[in-house]
């Protein structure tokens, strides 16, 4: 299933980018999100606050409970949806957690993304094998279903869930929730290896990914960098964010776009 997803990795390196929808406040997401966008993000996802988000480290669980004091509900964050829509087109995804999609209904809910414009759904507590109630609805209003592969994988299950991946491919660079780390030691070139041999689908790596450095080394690895507990990091500092966000991500664009496709 093509998307607009897989059409962000065309040509060059995709740099994708992280914010919690809600944090901290509904006009200050449409602004960040715009502001991604116009610096040069090719996707933005959107993580849906959740009181449990088990793949989630610290910077994410505290932009949560601020997105939860503003109020921020699934409704809500498709209002902001909405509102980011009418300043920018650029390819959106939610990072999610299946209890969330499976209370608003999954047929509704796949529904309310394709009307918005929002191209795939991350949900890092869905393994492959409880997928089938809801993939049809996804299929249906062409949202992909972005899986997680982790080193730890084993090869059967790789081939399983790089056959059924749409959209691109999330890979887990260390194990652990997410967060900034000072190192990136472990050596992915066999998952990425073992992931190529069975599917086209783009692969873009995250889980820790802060520095320009970082972000160059990934890239050289796999068609997209993910950066998520960073963008969420300057967010929560509250001081001249939009412009925070707007020099990082130039930087980050320099540092992916030096590697060839």
């Amino acid at each position: 299933m093509k998307t607009k997803l897989t059409q962000a990795f065309r040509n060059h390196k995709a740099l994708i980018s992280f914010v919690v929808a809600g944090d901290p406040d509904f006009k200050q997401t449409v602004d960040h999100v715009v502001a991604l966008a116009e610096a040069g993000c090719d996707i933005v996802e959107l993580g849906i606050p959740f009181s449990d988000p088990v793949a989630d480290g610290p910077e994410i669980q505290a932009a949560d409970l601020r997105a939860f004091d503003s109020k921020t509900t699934p409704e809500r964050v498709f209002e902001m949806v909405a509102a980011i829509r009418e300043q920018t087109d650029i390819p959106l995804v939610f990072l999610t957690y299946a209890n969330l999609v499976y209370q608003y209904g999954y047929v509704a809910f796949a529904k309310r993304c394709a009307a918005l414009r929002v191209s795939g759904l991350i949900i890092p507590d869905l393994p492959l094998e409880e997928q089938g109630e809801l993939r049809p609805a996804l299929v249906a209003q062409n949202v992909a279903l972005i899986p997680l592969i982790a080193p730890t994988t084993t090869p059967d299950r790789i081939a399983a869930i790089a056959k059924a991946a749409t959209g691109f491919i999330y890979v887990v660079s260390s194990m652990g929730v997410t967060g900034m780390r000072q190192s990136l030691t472990t050596d992915l070139t066999p998952l990425i290896t073992a992931i190529r041999a069975e599917t086209d689908t783009p692969i873009a790596i995250g889980f820790g990914i802060h520095t320009p450095e970082q972000a160059q080394k990934m890239a050289e690895q796999a068609d997209g960098v993910i950066v998520g507990s960073a963008m969420v990091h300057e967010i929560a500092s509250q001081q001249d964010v939009v412009a925070k966000l707007t020099t990082y991500t130039h930087e980050l664009r320099q540092a992916v776009d030096s590697v060839a496709n």
